[in-house]
């Protein structure tokens, strides 16, 4: 979904046709802001969530500003080394600084993040810039940001990801993914141990094979042996989960895409679609030995993130604008589509899997009574439950969830029951109260800013334990005169249609819209139909969220039709369901150009897609603006493993026959190799091959292995590994191709000079390695 402006959250949207458009208001300069809003003040000291010997502490920790905070990214074997580092140079230097009178407190471990591999600092600003040291610490943060060994991010923002308990193997969504912190803490954990695992097989092959093979240090040795007993050694060592992570704003989805690149993760989809109704994923079908058409086949997650959009005002310490901007309003007109997304989230999770709900928010509308909505529409606590996290994460001081809570209108009054509210309907709705059968919320994890120095947090953990056939929202509570959008929406649901399709003239949509002519578009895939509805036909103004904007979140809810999932459960991420009803036809369609017409062939009964002939020419591909529209995307074409390019490729690079050779792929119409060459995992493959062209917004996957380069021998390769590919092929390249060096000074030779000579006798000043490189060369 469309996020918040001003960064990741505390911003406020307007309803666009094709999502949550973001406001970003101007930033306002945390210190000179006027921290102060009485509304905000009066709706928390009422709501009970405090004690009242600890409230002017939590007003006054909402105040003050955010402390900086990171963590070490990647392997075990890639963040330890960067954290001894440092705890061994950089610590020392600052613990030594004494700042009137009083030694300055340095950079300290997050003490319930594991293995100490995340670390705040509160150190004033004025002091920062007054020393030395803190200027090598910063200069050293800049460094191993930019080459992705530190990901700078907000401490509560860890905590989700922390709680999936994300297991080798597993298919992950991210609903809301952008800008990407919490994403790539999940693809981390969906490699969790590979590095380990792909040594061991190596050292294992090259062992059989006579070849000599690099040490792999103490870290690296110690992970080997956990992984014997609990690692995912199904394909070789190689991880074999997937994230998919999903953004509604084209632009925050590529922007999530700049943010997981620097992971170099093969077993990582990024899509560009609406939460609240996020297609269906469709599978490879099997073959059935009775010769029939095979049945269509579905993707359902181990575990699935819903970080929904929110008013974001546990945000106030980073996001001034909460302080000047928080009305009720922001959090009474997001509720319905929360609970939208997590019914969702909970439908494309297969039975035993988790879905983890989190927002910024500390309003409990945002909050539990959205868990509780969402587990109601979903059939009650025998069908979802709230798990009990008390004893994970110890060291992380939290608060139980609320079981009861008061709700204020955007007039300012506070009811305490939904009974209050029936003598002035229209107001609210009877969700955002406690129900009188609740679920058990005192579940649900609260972090509030002033228990360890942090932004205020939400996190529920949901485990679906039976397939969950979620009922239509309730709106028979809701006696006020109707915008003109939901008196269409139940014009359409009250008006028969005799089994079929097609509906009759309805009369209130003229009130909206004068009509318009179009043609026919016939039966298209879930994915497509979505597209069409909410690419936009013209500029959609910004305007804060409002509560009238419901009626728009109202009629998105019932664009896509969802089939109870039934049925037991598939292997590990897959599972045969038919989530779209009626069944599509999977047709083609251009899904950034909604005035086409002509759409190609559809698929036929066996699922297969209409003739090559009908794909669009390459110039269509490109990536390129269109007026009011997101830019196209090029596609994703696997190339066939004995093609004459890879060939050379595996001869030059005496690639191992244990590296998969049918998942290498290019981005272009005509499938062939012209400028590089990427690799994919193989679930990532089949997703993309299998729900190609039906109308699903694939806007990245792969990994960067091959670029063509100009080359002046005959004989010599022109494709180089790129920097990107080489940890996942490095391992896998034949001794003929390798340069193994010992001393130091010889590896800071090669960083100083990027491109040494090795024509003629300039092979001489490369030390151990000259005549190694003078012999490859």
């Amino acid at each position: 979904m469309g996020r918040r402006g001003g960064g990741k959250r505390g911003g406020f949207q307007s309803r666009g046709r094709g999502g949550w458009r973001t406001e970003r208001p101007q930033r306002s300069d945390y210190e000179e802001t006027v921290k102060s809003n009485q509304r905000f003040e009066d709706y928390y000291n009422q709501l009970g969530i405090l004690q009242d010997a600890e409230k002017a502490e939590f007003w006054a920790a909402l105040r003050r500003e955010l402390p900086n905070s990171f963590r070490f990214t990647g392997s075990k074997g890639q963040a330890v080394p960067v954290q001894k580092l440092l705890k061994e140079r950089y610590i020392p230097e600052i613990t030594s600084i004494e700042y009137e009178g009083a030694k300055v407190e340095p950079p300290a471990p997050i003490p319930w993040f594991p293995n100490q591999l995340a670390w705040q600092m509160t150190t004033p600003k004025n002091v920062v810039r007054r020393f030395a040291p803190f200027k090598s610490f910063q200069q050293f943060l800049v460094s191993e940001t930019s080459v992705g060994n530190i990901s700078r991010q907000e401490i509560v923002s860890m905590l989700p990801p922390l709680l999936m308990d994300i297991e080798p193997g597993m298919t992950v969504l991210d609903l809301c993914a952008a800008p990407g912190s919490k994403s790539a803490q999940l693809i981390e954990m969906v490699h969790g141990g590979e590095e380990a695992r792909i040594r061991k097989i190596v050292r294992d092959v090259k062992a059989k094979e006579g070849r000599e093979v690099s040490p792999d240090g103490d870290i690296i040795n110690e992970e080997i042996e956990e992984e014997k007993a609990y690692g995912d050694w199904s394909d070789q060592g190689r991880a074999s989960g997937l994230l998919i992570a999903n953004d509604v704003e084209w632009k925050r989805a590529h922007m999530l895409v700049h943010q997981m690149k620097r992971l170099n993760s093969p077993n990582l989809i990024v899509t560009n679609h609406d939460a609240t109704m996020y297609p269906s994923i469709r599978l490879p079908s099997e073959p059935r030995p009775d010769g029939k058409s095979p049945q269509n086949k579905y993707l359902k997650f181990d575990r699935v993130l819903a970080d929904v959009p929110c008013s974001g005002d546990g945000t106030s310490r980073k996001n001034a604008n909460v302080w000047k901007d928080w009305t009720p309003s922001n959090a009474l007109g997001l509720h319905s589509i929360q609970v939208r997304i997590l019914v969702r989230a909970l439908q494309m999770t297969k039975p035993g899997g988790r879905v983890i709900y989190s927002t910024c928010s500390l309003n409990p509308v945002e909050n539990e009574a959205v868990v509780g909505s969402a587990i109601e529409r979903c059939g009650g606590s025998s069908k979802v439950a709230i798990v009990d996290c008390k004893d994970q994460l110890p060291g992380l001081i939290r608060r139980p969830g609320l079981e009861t809570w008061k709700v204020m209108d955007k007039e300012g009054s506070i009811y305490e029951s939904w009974a209050q509210v029936q003598s002035s309907p229209g107001k609210l709705l009877e969700g955002m109260f406690p129900s009188s059968e609740p679920p058990p919320l005192n579940r649900c994890i609260r972090i509030y800013p002033h228990l360890q120095d942090t932004g205020g947090f939400f996190i529920c953990v949901l485990e679906k334990r039976s397939p969950v056939p979620a009922k239509p929202e309730d709106e028979s509570h809701r006696i006020e005169p109707k915008p003109s959008v939901i008196a269409a929406v139940d014009e359409i649901q009250n008006t028969a249609t005799n089994g079929e399709d097609s509906l009759p003239k309805i009369e209130a949509l003229d009130e909206i819209a004068p009509p318009q002519a179009f043609e026919e578009a016939g039966d298209v895939s879930a994915a497509a139909r979505q597209n069409k509805e909410n690419a936009p036909t013209e500029p959609v103004s910004s305007r804060k969220h409002d509560l009238d904007d419901e009626a728009d979140a109202y009629m998105s809810a019932k664009r896509l039709k969802v089939r109870g999932d039934e049925g037991p459960p598939a292997s590990r991420g897959e599972e045969d369901r038919q989530v779209h009803w009626p069944p599509p036809p999977g047709a083609q369609l251009d899904i950034s150009r909604p005035e086409a017409s002509d759409l190609p062939e559809p698929e036929s009964q066996n699922g297969q897609s209409g003739s090559a002939s009908q794909q669009p020419p390459a110039s269509e591909y490109k990536v390129k603006r269109n007026s009011g529209q997101a830019p196209s995307e090029e596609p994703f074409k696997y190339l066939d493993p004995h093609h004459p390019e890879l060939q050379t490729i595996y001869d030059f690079y005496q690639l191992s026959p244990n590296f998969p050779r049918d998942r290498f792929m290019v981005r272009n119409a005509s499938g062939n190799p012209v400028k590089s060459i990427y690799y994919t995992s193989r679930l990532a493959r089949d997703i993309l091959t299998t729900n190609e062209s039906t109308g699903f917004k694939f806007v990245h996957s792969g990994v960067k292995m091959f670029v063509k380069q100009d080359v002046q021998k005959e004989d010599a390769c022109k494709w180089r590994i790129q920097t990107d590919g080489l940890p996942v092929v490095e391992a896998w390249v034949g001794e003929e191709r390798v340069v193994r060096l010992s001393r130091k000074s010889t590896l800071k030779s090669l960083l100083v000079e990027m491109f040494p000579k090795v024509t003629g006798a300039g092979w001489r000043e490369l030390g151990e390695i000259g005549e190694r490189v003078r012999d490859i060369a």
